[in-house]
Protein backbone atom coordinates (compact mmCIF):
# COMPACT_ATOMS: atom_id res chain seq x y z
CA UNK A 1 0.00 0.00 0.00
CA UNK A 2 1.32 3.43 -0.93
CA UNK A 3 2.18 5.61 2.03
CA UNK A 4 0.36 8.86 2.63
CA UNK A 5 2.48 11.97 2.14
CA UNK A 6 2.71 12.81 5.83
CA UNK A 7 4.26 9.38 6.41
CA UNK A 8 7.05 9.85 3.85
CA UNK A 9 10.22 11.85 4.39
CA UNK A 10 12.87 12.44 1.76
CA UNK A 11 16.22 13.11 3.41
CA UNK A 12 19.03 14.41 1.22
CA UNK A 13 22.75 14.79 1.64
CA UNK A 14 23.80 18.31 0.63
CA UNK A 15 27.27 18.19 -1.02
CA UNK A 16 27.21 16.55 -4.42
CA UNK A 17 23.58 15.48 -4.08
CA UNK A 18 21.71 18.79 -3.98
CA UNK A 19 24.73 20.85 -4.96
CA UNK A 20 26.30 20.34 -8.38
CA UNK A 21 29.69 21.18 -6.86
CA UNK A 22 31.45 19.91 -3.76
CA UNK A 23 31.66 22.82 -1.33
CA UNK A 24 34.88 21.90 0.46
CA UNK A 25 37.17 22.20 -2.61
CA UNK A 26 35.58 25.57 -3.39
CA UNK A 27 36.37 26.87 0.09
CA UNK A 28 39.88 25.42 -0.04
CA UNK A 29 40.63 26.98 -3.44
CA UNK A 30 39.19 30.36 -2.49
CA UNK A 31 41.32 30.65 0.65
CA UNK A 32 44.46 28.91 -0.63
CA UNK A 33 44.35 25.87 1.63
CA UNK A 34 43.70 23.35 -1.15
CA UNK A 35 46.86 21.31 -0.54
CA UNK A 36 46.12 20.69 3.14
CA UNK A 37 42.47 19.86 2.47
CA UNK A 38 43.33 17.55 -0.45
CA UNK A 39 45.78 15.59 1.68
CA UNK A 40 43.22 15.21 4.46
CA UNK A 41 40.55 14.16 1.97
CA UNK A 42 42.82 11.49 0.49
CA UNK A 43 43.66 10.10 3.92
CA UNK A 44 39.96 10.01 4.84
CA UNK A 45 38.90 8.29 1.61
CA UNK A 46 41.67 5.72 2.03
CA UNK A 47 40.37 4.96 5.51
CA UNK A 48 43.47 6.21 7.33
CA UNK A 49 41.53 8.94 9.16
CA UNK A 50 38.06 8.30 10.67
CA UNK A 51 35.36 10.71 9.51
CA UNK A 52 34.88 12.49 12.83
CA UNK A 53 38.62 13.02 13.26
CA UNK A 54 38.79 14.20 9.65
CA UNK A 55 35.96 16.66 10.28
CA UNK A 56 37.66 18.09 13.37
CA UNK A 57 40.93 18.50 11.47
CA UNK A 58 39.10 20.14 8.56
CA UNK A 59 37.50 22.67 10.90
CA UNK A 60 40.90 23.30 12.46
CA UNK A 61 42.25 24.18 8.99
CA UNK A 62 39.27 26.33 8.01
CA UNK A 63 38.18 27.68 11.38
CA UNK A 64 40.22 30.88 11.18
CA UNK A 65 38.64 31.86 7.87
CA UNK A 66 35.92 34.53 7.90
CA UNK A 67 32.57 32.81 8.46
CA UNK A 68 30.67 35.49 6.55
CA UNK A 69 32.86 35.05 3.48
CA UNK A 70 32.43 31.27 3.45
CA UNK A 71 28.67 31.65 3.81
CA UNK A 72 28.61 34.14 0.93
CA UNK A 73 30.79 31.89 -1.24
CA UNK A 74 28.58 28.84 -0.70
CA UNK A 75 25.39 30.82 -1.26
CA UNK A 76 26.38 30.92 -4.94
CA UNK A 77 27.21 27.21 -5.30
CA UNK A 78 25.55 25.59 -8.30
CA UNK A 79 22.53 23.47 -7.44
CA UNK A 80 20.79 20.64 -9.25
CA UNK A 81 17.82 22.67 -10.46
CA UNK A 82 15.33 19.87 -11.07
CA UNK A 83 16.00 18.34 -7.68
CA UNK A 84 15.64 21.73 -6.01
CA UNK A 85 12.34 22.21 -7.83
CA UNK A 86 11.13 18.90 -6.41
CA UNK A 87 12.16 20.04 -2.93
CA UNK A 88 10.38 23.38 -3.31
CA UNK A 89 7.23 21.58 -4.42
CA UNK A 90 7.35 19.13 -1.49
CA UNK A 91 8.89 21.18 1.30
CA UNK A 92 7.04 19.44 4.10
CA UNK A 93 8.32 16.04 2.99
CA UNK A 94 11.95 17.08 2.32
CA UNK A 95 14.86 17.46 4.73
CA UNK A 96 18.56 18.20 4.24
CA UNK A 97 21.26 16.65 6.38
CA UNK A 98 24.85 17.82 6.16
CA UNK A 99 27.97 17.52 8.23
CA UNK A 100 28.84 21.07 7.19
CA UNK A 101 28.74 23.69 9.92
CA UNK A 102 25.56 25.73 10.26
CA UNK A 103 27.43 29.03 10.02
CA UNK A 104 28.99 28.07 6.68
CA UNK A 105 25.88 26.80 4.87
CA UNK A 106 23.07 28.95 6.30
CA UNK A 107 22.48 31.00 3.15
CA UNK A 108 22.88 27.98 0.85
CA UNK A 109 20.31 25.95 2.77
CA UNK A 110 17.93 28.90 2.87
CA UNK A 111 17.77 28.74 -0.94
CA UNK A 112 16.40 25.20 -0.80
CA UNK A 113 13.47 26.29 1.35
CA UNK A 114 13.24 23.11 3.43
CA UNK A 115 14.16 21.99 6.92
CA UNK A 116 17.81 21.15 7.47
CA UNK A 117 20.04 19.57 10.11
CA UNK A 118 23.72 20.51 10.26
CA UNK A 119 26.75 20.28 12.48
CA UNK A 120 26.90 23.28 14.81
CA UNK A 121 29.67 25.69 15.69
CA UNK A 122 30.35 28.44 18.17
CA UNK A 123 31.32 31.61 16.32
CA UNK A 124 33.10 34.67 17.70
CA UNK A 125 34.63 37.59 15.82
CA UNK A 126 33.48 36.06 12.52
CA UNK A 127 35.50 32.87 13.12
CA UNK A 128 34.70 29.34 14.27
CA UNK A 129 36.06 28.98 17.78
CA UNK A 130 34.71 25.51 18.56
CA UNK A 131 32.53 22.68 17.31
CA UNK A 132 29.37 22.34 19.38
CA UNK A 133 28.06 19.18 17.69
CA UNK A 134 28.80 16.94 14.70
CA UNK A 135 25.75 15.71 12.85
CA UNK A 136 25.12 11.98 12.53
CA UNK A 137 22.72 11.65 9.62
CA UNK A 138 21.46 8.25 10.75
CA UNK A 139 20.16 9.83 13.96
CA UNK A 140 17.95 12.16 11.94
CA UNK A 141 16.64 9.22 9.94
CA UNK A 142 15.83 7.35 13.15
CA UNK A 143 14.12 10.46 14.53
CA UNK A 144 11.60 10.45 11.69
CA UNK A 145 11.25 6.67 11.63
CA UNK A 146 10.32 6.81 15.31
CA UNK A 147 7.55 9.23 14.34
CA UNK A 148 6.20 6.62 11.94
CA UNK A 149 7.63 7.93 8.69
CA UNK A 150 9.05 5.89 5.84
CA UNK A 151 12.43 7.51 5.21
CA UNK A 152 14.02 7.70 1.78
CA UNK A 153 17.64 8.85 1.87
CA UNK A 154 19.73 10.04 -1.08
CA UNK A 155 23.46 10.56 -0.78
CA UNK A 156 26.79 9.95 -2.44
CA UNK A 157 29.68 9.99 0.04
CA UNK A 158 31.52 7.68 2.42
CA UNK A 159 29.96 9.48 5.37
CA UNK A 160 26.48 8.58 4.06
CA UNK A 161 26.95 4.82 4.52
CA UNK A 162 25.35 4.53 7.96
CA UNK A 163 22.47 6.79 6.93
CA UNK A 164 21.82 4.64 3.88
CA UNK A 165 21.95 1.47 5.96
CA UNK A 166 19.42 2.94 8.39
CA UNK A 167 16.97 4.36 5.82
CA UNK A 168 13.95 2.40 4.61
CA UNK A 169 14.95 3.15 1.01
CA UNK A 170 18.46 4.30 0.03
CA UNK A 171 19.42 6.01 -3.21
CA UNK A 172 23.05 6.34 -4.31
CA UNK A 173 22.99 9.57 -6.30
CA UNK A 174 25.80 9.92 -8.82
CA UNK A 175 24.76 13.35 -10.03
CA UNK A 176 28.04 15.17 -9.36
CA UNK A 177 30.51 12.28 -9.19
CA UNK A 178 30.40 8.50 -8.92
CA UNK A 179 29.07 7.49 -5.48
CA UNK A 180 31.52 6.12 -2.93
CA UNK A 181 31.93 2.35 -3.16
CA UNK A 182 31.21 2.03 0.56
CA UNK A 183 27.57 3.07 0.15
CA UNK A 184 26.68 0.85 -2.81
CA UNK A 185 25.86 -2.27 -0.75
CA UNK A 186 23.17 -0.30 1.08
CA UNK A 187 21.51 1.29 -1.96
CA UNK A 188 18.32 0.00 -3.51
CA UNK A 189 18.80 2.45 -6.36
CA UNK A 190 21.87 3.78 -8.18
CA UNK A 191 21.02 6.84 -10.27
CA UNK A 192 23.26 9.08 -12.38
CA UNK A 193 20.67 11.35 -13.99
CA UNK A 194 18.83 14.18 -12.28
CA UNK A 195 15.68 13.67 -14.35
CA UNK A 196 15.64 9.99 -13.46
CA UNK A 197 16.13 10.80 -9.78
CA UNK A 198 13.20 13.22 -9.74
CA UNK A 199 11.05 10.68 -11.58
CA UNK A 200 11.87 8.08 -8.92
CA UNK A 201 11.14 10.51 -6.07
CA UNK A 202 7.74 11.30 -7.55
CA UNK A 203 6.99 7.59 -7.87
CA UNK A 204 7.85 7.07 -4.22
CA UNK A 205 5.51 9.80 -3.01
Amino acid sequence: MKQTKDKIKFIFDLDGTITAQETLPLIAAKFNVAEAISQLTRETIQGHVPFIESFIRRVHILGNLPVSEIDKLLENVKLHKKLCRFIHEHKSECIITTGNLDCWVASLIKKTGCKAYTSKAEVANNQVVSIKSILKKEEIIKLYQDKGATVIFAGDGNNDAEAMRTADIAIAAGLTHYPANSILPFAQYLIFNETALCRLLNQLL
